[in-house]
């Protein structure tokens, strides 16, 4: 595992994380379906820090996408 580079004074936070699992759909790309699902969680949780792309699924209609559906990991901060 490679090191940590860090400059001279600036101190590491130690954080604690917790999970949550969603999935999220969209029409049009999977980037709106995985802002979706973001924009979702942020009206209840608090402190996001990062996601997870786990899944990536689509649904085919008459030989065309219709849906993109992705599953995604968020961590928040715990307090």
């Amino acid at each position: 595992m490679p090191a940590i580079r860090r400059k001279r004074g600036e101190q590491m936070n130690e954080h604690v994380y917790k999970i949550i699992e969603l999935v999220g759909s969209s029409n049009k790309s999977i980037e709106e379906a995985v802002q979706n699902a973001i924009s979702k969680a942020g009206e209840s949780v608090r402190d996001m820090r990062w996601f997870e792309i786990t899944e990536t699924r689509g649904q085919i209609d008459q030989g065309n996408i219709a849906y993109w559906q992705v599953t995604i990991k968020i961590g928040f901060t715990v307090e």
